[in-house]
C-alpha cells in the first residue's frame, strides 16, 4: 500500500525552528516528487515548497523563502522540511503530497493539489508569538 506519513508538527513558540518529515512506502521513491502543502483555519490549502527526487531541485514559496529548507533523504525514503524563523502566520496544518508527473513544462503546477496522487494525513503547526 502507498503511504506517505507527516510526522514533527506541534506548538512551537515563534522563532522556532522544528523539522517536518514525510516518510513514504509503497512507491518508487525516486520517481516522485515530493511537496508540502498547508492549511491554515479558514484558508485553502497553500503550496510551501516541492523538490524534485530525480534531481534533487528544490522550490520555495515566496512566504517561506529563506526560512524553510527542504531536503530528500532517498536511502529512508524521507523528505524533510526544516522550518525556521517560524511565524504565528506559518500556523497550520501540513501535508505532504507525490506525485510522479513531469511538470517541468509548467512548474508553477507543483503548487496546485491537483498532480498530486497521494497524500499523507497532515500534521499539525501551531506557532505561538
Amino acid at each position: 500500500d502507498v503511504q506517505l506519513q507527516a510526522s514533527g508538527g506541534g506548538l512551537v513558540q515563534a522563532g522556532g525552528s522544528p523539522v517536518l518529515s514525510c516518510a513514504a512506502s509503497g512507491f518508487t521513491f525516486n520517481d516522485y516528487s515530493i511537496a508540502w502543502f498547508r492549511q491554515a483555519p479558514g484558508k485553502g490549502r497553500e503550496g510551501v515548497s516541492y523538490i524534485i527526487n530525480n534531481d534533487g531541485s528544490t522550490n520555495y514559496a515566496d512566504s517561506v523563502k529563506g526560512r524553510f529548507t527542504i531536503s530528500s533523504d532517498n536511502a529512508k525514503n524521507t523528505v524533510n522540511l526544516q522550518m525556521n524563523s517560524l511565524k504565528p502566520e506559518d500556523t497550520a496544518v501540513y501535508y505532504c503530497a507525490a506525485t510522479d508527473r513531469d511538470l517541468s513544462y509548467d512548474s508553477s503546477l507543483y503548487y496546485y493539489h491537483t498532480p498530486y496522487d497521494y497524500w499523507g494525513q497532515g500534521t499539525e503547526v501551531t506557532v505561538s508569538s
